[in-house]
């Protein structure tokens, strides 16, 4: 807690936030916008960063963090399904399928990785449609899901989650109609003799697209992959 405070104070490049109380034990459960070039009050993307616990707190998103997702997302980014917003069949076929449509990509950050990650988790080499480099440990994923997932691939808009945790993994594999995502061993501390390097994203404004991939301590690149466009 000291160290999250001292960094939201004194840190001027740290847009950290505290999340609502009432979430307790859960801390840091907030939403970023990132604007647009030409007008800064126009949402590119919206990034939601949610806390998934670990260390002394149980290692899971809540249904009271799922919901406040649900409550948060609905409100920076409403529901544009309509009739009058698409074709009948469409709007009927999104309906059908409980895909409902907004207007801004919307992208993902927790740390600890949920029950998801394991079930498309590469067996052993990392083949297609994943894309990466290392596989060498298992997930170690949160405890429970709590409908996190099912709110998630829901929205048209999510176009990916981004966790860390286990260091010994950086793909990207498809889940749904979304793509899941570790970062790999990053930095000096915390377990494992991998080789460093992090997880880059890049949001390109008009038309949009998100791609990422794997920059290498050394400045090697790789692993490319392109998450929406």
């Amino acid at each position: 807690m000291e160290l999250m405070k001292n960094e939201i104070e004194n840190n001027t490049l740290s847009h950290s936030r505290n999340g609502p109380k009432e979430l307790w034990p859960s801390i840091s459960n907030y939403a970023l916008q990132v604007s647009s070039s030409q007008d800064p009050n126009t949402a590119v993307a919206l990034l939601y960063f949610l806390d998934s616990g670990g260390g002394s707190y149980p290692k899971v998103i809540s249904r009271a963090q799922a919901q406040w997702f649900k409550h948060k997302s609905q409100e920076l980014n409403p529901n544009s399904t309509s009739k009058q917003g698409m074709g009948w069949f469409s709007c009927l076929f999104s309906q059908l399928n409980g895909i409902i449509s907004y207007s801004v990509p919307e992208i993902i950050f927790w740390h600890v990785p949920n029950k998801a990650f394991q079930r498309v988790a590469p067996k052993c080499q990392i083949h297609k449609p994943c894309v990466g480099s290392i596989n060498k440990e298992r997930v170690d994923s949160q405890e429970a899901e709590m409908g996190i997932m099912k709110i998630l691939v829901k929205r048209s808009s999510v176009k990916a989650v981004f966790v860390g945790h286990n260091h010994g993994l950086d793909w990207c594999c498809p889940h749904e109609k979304l793509w899941l995502c570790f970062a790999r061993h990053t930095g000096y501390g915390g377990y494992g003799h991998w080789a460093r390097g992090a997880r880059i994203l890049e949001i390109t404004e008009q038309p949009f697209s998100l791609k990422s991939w794997i920059r290498m301590e050394c400045g090697h690149v790789h692993s490319e992959v392109l998450l929406s466009s």
